[in-house]
């Protein structure tokens, strides 16, 4: 049994499928070297370089598609062709494989062996009876995997992405045909665009792209204005990069260097463009290095790192008694065959074989549950670290605060009111093609603006400028009738202000000298101070003799004036962050808004904002200061996405586990870097796409119950590792007593294993189990130090009881030879069967059993089940097949009062630990 088969055993569940996680994993990507990236399938190189360098009339016409799109017809007879925009390891696993990968573990591969040599020594009903328990393991952990996996694929399902695909009428191709061959002419209805799910894009389906999307798969642009990809995730590099409609540089070798090729999985920071599908699935530069990394994984989670621990624990400790206990046996009884398959069977009993099982099955009930309170988890582990989690950064817009914002006023440069900056803003919320954000909404939902401004008659759309989170401001051109341009931008008060050189007072056109900025700046303030959201305006005259501007054009601009945008908090915000205060969960706000807006929100939802931290101030800070600084700050504000980033990063690196909730673009890089990335429904693509868990309602209060939940199953997932470790450190120690001084075997490897699998029957109920209060008031965490402890002073206590039976067996039973030998092992295995089954209940609580704390009613049954069966095993007509026989009836007094004392020294030494070391 080499490591990694035993780490997989651990480990691998924990790994769940679906789009959402390889997207995640593109960060993998990283450490492929340059030679590997450059090393792509020749038929996809060539796919790639021949686009980039088609003209857009040659394309369309290989991919047979039209300037307007696909109808969905074609779409549909191409997606029978070539399949679904998937990549191949995204796939759930075919039945057959799923079904070896729940059979190849140790305990089934000792088990095998087992049948085979009771085969070949023609012992047929051994052969039988280990066969049937092998077959009874592998459905057990198949079909349990299955229920979860697929609990799981249908919770991710509900919040898959789309992607904005341009539809042509089907009506179009019959007026062509019409106008073709009978010069009579209809009237479609000219293409749609409709949101499509990522998964059903086909080659040749048009897109259309904006700030904060998804690349659904390989595309080549036709059109962009100020179009920047953040290829990070495929390439290293931080800054994003510009894409063109033309390939520029004829001499490029690395597909990664074509310009109007944007790839699967990167993300549209800025900008906007219109593109061509030219690759899905596998036949993507994403699809085709997936292949190359599937033995890599992304940064261990908390909750991976805890189940790591307790791995090398249980790993260590069962490679230092397998060997003791084989040279014991070797030496003592002279059958080394005899007892390397006893050694075997320790080693197996040492290795919580359920372990992936359980870890599942529990994990998939809390994400149902959560299902049922609007929570969507993507990410099962993500379930345990909800629970671990003691740091809960949130960003304040559309989070804490309503996804509902209204525009309040619409002032002057003075504060006095102005309905030509309402006009204004309303032209540049209505022709920008980039994410039109709440505040847009607001914008032209206000009023009937549309019809008074006449725009059909009086405007036209010249160009745009789009939004980037470096200018914190936006753009576009109108011309106004065929008189002039107007250059009308948008954005931060201190950006706007950045370039403007007058100010509108009235009629007039003032120079912005120092004492009118600064008497701008008490004005915005004010509004600020009544927790207002305010954005300014400006605009310029151009001549109309351009077509095309750019960020430099942004300059010597005039101040018309603010639109103020009220932003409440939702009303479940303040008693939702009073209740994860209770429950130990620190609350900080990161958010690149205005520092007395975001003053103002907090102080409303009961967070303290007396200590804040600015961007400028987490600029200059070192890693360590910023540490020092967050662990005592609250409320951060004018953050740029790196910083949220940034914050978060160092608060996990010092050992916390971090949950970063928010849904927008600036948030993509924090839900990332977090344990734990929490975003809504309503979130960007890329938001969405980072997160682990997505809230369907508007309300708070699910967070708490997901904090809970993810206790809950921490808690259930710790009671079968205590009780498995514990009670196996138990029966290891009792073999090394017996081993030494009797003259035969305590038990057979046949005994042991059924026993081993009996009791791992009776655990499938844990996931259901209830978990006491007081468990649930703190973070929980993974402590492999905590469990190596609590097994060394738990598992001997079962020992002092197992030794008893011996001395029972021996000394009153008169089983004190090799040739009575199936008496002392049936006796031996019926009291270590309960012992280990009554230790479900003697562990999981602090509070004594079924008195102070019942466990549920699943678990109640199946332990008293497999106790029966355990009773009544020897006694049973088949006693024989697994080598056991009938005890005496005086044999249930003795053991009734061996159970009573084991019980109350359990309860005992439980009070002494949780004194000392607390009760986790």
């Amino acid at each position: 049994m080499s490591f990694s088969f035993l780490r997989h055993i651990f480990v691998g569940f924990v790994r769940t499928r679906g789009i959402a996680r390889h997207f995640r994993r593109l960060a993998i990507l990283e450490s492929v070297s340059a030679t590997a990236i450059k090393e792509l399938p020749p038929t996809l190189a060539q796919t790639l370089f021949t686009a980039a360098n088609a003209k857009p009339e040659a394309l369309l016409d290989q991919f047979g598609t039209h300037p307007d799109g696909l109808t969905e017809s074609q779409a549909e007879a191409v997606r029978e062709r070539v399949g679904l925009n998937e990549v191949e390891h995204e796939k759930p696993l075919r039945w057959w494989t799923h079904l070896w990968y729940c059979y190849k573990n140790p305990f089934n591969l000792l088990l095998t062996v087992l049948a085979v040599i009771s085969y070949y020594t023609e012992d047929m009903k051994a052969a039988i009876v280990i066969s049937a328990m092998v077959v009874l393991s592998t459905l057990m952990r198949f079909v349990q995997e299955a229920r979860s996996n697929e609990a799981a694929d249908k919770l991710k399902a509900m919040v898959s992405n789309t992607a904005t695909v341009i539809r042509r009428d089907p009506a179009e191709d019959a007026a062509e045909e019409a106008l073709r061959y009978f010069g009579a002419t209809l009237h479609p209805k000219g293409p749609k665009t409709v949101e499509t799910p990522i998964r059903l894009l086909v080659p040749g389906d048009l897109v259309r792209l904006s700030a904060g999307d998804m690349i659904p798969a390989d595309l080549r642009v036709l059109s962009a204005k100020d179009l920047f990809i953040s290829q990070a995730a495929m390439t290293g590099e931080s800054l994003p990069v510009e894409k063109f409609v033309a390939q520029k540089d004829s001499k490029a070798s690395n597909p990664l260097d074509l310009e109007n090729i944007c790839f699967m999985g990167t993300n549209v920071v800025s900008g906007s463009a219109t593109a061509m599908v030219i690759g899905t699935g596998n036949s993507t530069y994403f699809g085709a290095l997936a292949q190359r990394v599937t033995t890599v994984d992304r940064a261990s989670t908390a909750f991976q790192a805890g189940v790591n621990k307790v791995s090398w624990l249980l790993i260590r400790f069962m490679l230092v008694m397998t060997p003791i206990v084989l040279l014991i046996n070797g030496f003592t009884k002279g059958d080394w065959l005899q007892a390397a398959l006893f050694a075997l069977s320790i080693a197996v009993g040492l290795t919580p074989e359920m372990l992936p099982m359980i870890v599942t099955s529990t994990l998939a009930r809390g994400a149902v549950m959560l299902s049922r309170k609007k929570v969507i988890v993507k990410r099962l582990d993500a379930i345990q670290n909800f629970g671990a989690m003691d740091v809960l950064c949130t960003d304040k817009t559309g989070t804490l605060t309503q996804d509902k914002i209204f525009l309040e006023r619409h002032t002057g440069v003075w504060g006095e009111e102005s309905d030509d900056v309402l006009e204004y803003a309303y032209l540049n919320s209505y022709y920008q093609t980039g994410l039109k954000n709440l505040l847009d909404v607001a914008v032209l939902e206000h009023g009937d603006i549309h019809a008074e401004l006449d725009i059909a008659s009086n405007y036209h759309k010249v160009d745009e400028i789009p939004f980037d989170f470096q200018r914190r401001r936006m753009s576009v051109v109108v011309g106004v009738r065929e008189d002039y341009h107007l250059l009308i931008c948008k954005g931060a008060v201190e950006e706007i202000l950045s370039v403007c050189t007058r100010v509108r007072h009235g009629e007039v056109d003032e120079p912005l000298a120092q004492e009118l900025l600064a008497r701008v700046r008490q004005v915005t303030a004010a509004l600020n101070d009544e927790g207002l959201r305010v954005v300014a305006v400006a605009a310029r005259q151009m001549p109309t003799e351009r077509e095309v501007y750019a960020i430099g054009d942004e300059a010597d601009l005039v101040l018309i004036g603010y639109i103020a945008f009220l932003d409440p908090p939702k009303e479940s915000a303040a008693p939702a962050l009073a209740a994860l205060s209770k429950h130990g969960v620190t609350v900080k706000v990161l958010t690149g808004d205005n520092e007395r807006v975001t003053a103002k929100i907090c102080h409303e939802v009961g967070l303290s904002a007396d200590a804040m931290l600015l961007g400028s101030d987490v600029e200059a800070m070192t890693d360590a200061e910023l540490l020092q600084a967050a662990r005592i700050t609250t409320v951060f504000a004018k953050l740029t996405p790196a910083h949220k980033e940034r914050v978060v990063r160092v608060l996990h690196e010092a050992g916390h586990v971090v949950g970063f909730m928010g849904d927008g673009i600036n948030d993509a890089p924090a839900l990332r870097a977090a344990d734990i990335g929490i975003s809504v429904d309503t979130a960007v693509d890329i938001a969405k796409e980072a997160a682990d868990i997505i809230l369907l309602e508007k309300s708070l209060m699910v967070l708490e119950e997901g904090v809970q939940e993810g206790r809950k199953t921490f808690a259930n997932m710790l009671k079968y590792i205590k009780m498995t470790a514990s009670s196996n450190f138990g029966n290891v120690f009792s073999v090394l007593v017996a081993s030494a001084f009797l003259p035969f075997l305590p038990m057979l490897p046949l005994h042991l294993l059924v026993q081993n699998l009996l009791y791992d029957v009776s655990q499938v109920a844990i996931p259901f189990d209830n978990v006491d209060e007081e468990f649930l008031r703190q973070p929980q965490k993974w402590n492999a130090d905590d469990i190596g402890r609590f097994m060394l002073y738990f598992g001997p206590i079962s020992s002092i009881f197992d030794i008893s039976t011996y001395a029972v067996m021996w000394f009153v039973f008169g089983a004190n030879t090799p040739a009575h030998q199936t008496l002392f092992q049936s006796g031996w295995f019926v009291e270590g069967l309960l012992s280990q089954t009554l230790i479900v209940h003697m562990i999981r609580s602090r509070h004594f059993p079924f008195v102070g704390s019942r466990a549920a009613w699943p678990l109640l049954g199946m332990t008293g089940l497999i106790m029966a069966t355990g009773i009544l095993l020897p006694m049973s007509p088949i006693a024989h097949y697994f080598k056991l026989q009938a005890l005496p009836p005086s044999y249930f007094i003795w053991l009734l009062a061996i159970l009573s004392g084991y019980i109350l020294l359990t309860q005992g030494m439980k009070q002494f630990y949780a004194r000392r070391f607390g009760w986790q």
